[in-house]
């Protein structure tokens, strides 16, 4: 695609602004932004990374918006009155909201494969990168995680991968209603639940998202995906289920510690045996998505199996940052009721106790969620588990505080489940590590929040101190 202006990011530093600067810069576009984790001296590794692509980085002051010429590109939490944005509007500079920029991208690639969902987006999506890459498709592969197959030292930010086939993989985000900008070539949903909007507007979102796809490749465990299926054709839809009824199908599953195994299974064809390197039962359901959508792009069942082996996973995604003590440290991007639930099922699966640190992703999802979140905790905690919530994540800007962490805590306590509310997030994190003994497994959640690694990695220090 030819990019004519220079383009500007505002809050470069985002997981889904990131991966898109680097797509374009990776495209030969003149790519510049800000950050206020920049102005902050937060992550300052995310940021000389980014200057080593050649991206040019400014304070969020309005000093790097300058011309009319330039294209300035920010998210839906960026406010007008950052300087950024009102020097955009002094200067007549155009105007593109991150979805319309990375929709515009998408939907002039030759093959369009865009995954939603409420749960498993990321990974589904690094998934298929990994499959159509290992076997010599050479995708474009935009990601809001970073996809460890692609990592090396020299890139250790890889949520983002630029290809020169006319393959492009992206995740889709209906929390801002941006899914609606979409024209997929392939659509997978992987799950409807509750997250950022009401059931009956993630329902249109959804329903309009996989109508608009040459194939849609949905998931019939969820009884939600499983509805929006019967309302497309036979001939434009692929369904995939764990030990149930559907074109592809997972069987005799084997759990591991850092991984799972199962049949897999093609309507009328014999099973071949798959083994993930990732764990849970619901990352079999993320491979049989991610297969789902490169068989209906036209990879072989069996190139695609195999292929799936060799993925190892995101950043942030259940990952063991370290151990100490016999009491490991993990890592993990769970912030709404299934994604922590899938979390806690697949700990749940071996022994020893459960110390969570959830820090909320905002006040506004703790409203919208605080029902479904306090019954996930009361049925998925064990009786000896400790959850442990800090106040929320906050960036600045205007919010409502109605439901804070305190009120879920106190709702949770009240089931009967271990719960405390910390305020400060220091001392949430120094509790469990007090409260650590051998054979605990201590896991850190949240989302839009990347020092959480840090602040996990932290504890596998002190833990060893």
């Amino acid at each position: 695609m030819h990019h004519g202006k220079p383009y500007f990011f505002v809050g470069i530093g985002g997981s889904g602004m990131m991966p898109l600067a680097m797509i374009l810069a990776g495209q030969g576009a003149t790519v510049a932004g800000s950050d206020r984790s920049l102005d902050q001296a937060k992550l300052p590794a995310k940021f000389d990374y980014l200057k080593r692509r050649g991206i040019a980085l400014f304070a969020q002051d309005g000093s790097g918006v300058v011309s009319g010429d330039q294209i300035v590109v920010a998210s839906a939490a960026v406010e007008a009155s950052v300087p950024d944005i009102v020097a955009a509007e002094r200067v007549g500079a155009e105007r593109m909201s991150r979805a319309e920029l990375l929709a515009t991208l998408f939907n002039a690639a030759p093959l369009s494969i865009g995954v939603a969902g409420t749960s498993g987006k990321s990974t589904v999506t690094g998934m298929i990168g990994w499959i159509l890459h290992a076997t010599g498709r050479d995708p474009t592969v935009m990601n809001g995680a970073v996809m460890k197959n692609f990592a090396t030292p020299d890139a250790p930010f890889a949520s983002a991968l630029v290809g020169e086939s006319g393959a492009f993989v992206s995740e889709v985000d209906e929390s801002d209603g941006s899914i609606a900008l979409y024209r997929p070539a392939v659509a997978v949903l992987n799950n409807v639940s509750l997250d950022h909007k009401s059931m009956d507007e993630l329902r249109d979102l959804f329903r309009t998202f996989i109508a608009k796809a040459g194939t849609a490749v949905v998931n019939l465990d969820n009884g939600e995906g499983a509805a929006l299926a019967m309302t497309l054709p036979a001939d434009r839809l692929l369904t995939f289920a764990i030990e149930g009824e559907a074109d592809l199908i997972a069987r005799d599953l084997k759990e591991q510690r850092f991984g799972i195994g199962f049949g897999l299974v093609e309507k009328g064809g014999a099973p071949l045996r798959v083994n993930l390197q990732v764990p849970g039962r619901h990352n079999v359901s993320n491979a049989l998505a991610a297969i789902g959508a490169v068989r209906a792009a036209g990879v072989p069942l069996d190139e695609a199996a195999r292929a799936i082996e060799g993925f190892v996973g995101l950043k942030r995604r259940f990952e063991l940052v370290g151990e100490a003590g016999s009491v490991a440290v993990i890592d993990d991007f769970g912030h709404n009721p299934d994604k922590i639930a899938a979390t806690l099922d697949t700990l749940h699966a071996f022994p020893g106790r459960l110390l969570l640190l959830f820090q909320p992703h905002g006040y506004g999802p703790l409203k919208v969620m605080r029902r479904e979140l306090v019954a996930m905790f009361a049925e998925k905690l064990g009786a000896d588990d400790l959850l442990v919530l800090p106040d929320p994540v906050y960036h600045g800007g205007t919010v409502s505080r109605e439901v804070t962490s305190a009120d879920i805590v106190a709702d949770v306590a009240a089931t009967g489940r271990r719960a405390l509310h910390i305020p400060e997030r220091a001392a949430a994190a120094a509790h469990l590590v007090a409260e650590a003994r051998p054979g605990d497994r201590i896991v850190v959640m949240g989302a839009r929040d990347d020092t959480l690694s840090l602040l996990a990695a932290d504890m596998v220090g002190q833990l060893g101190r």
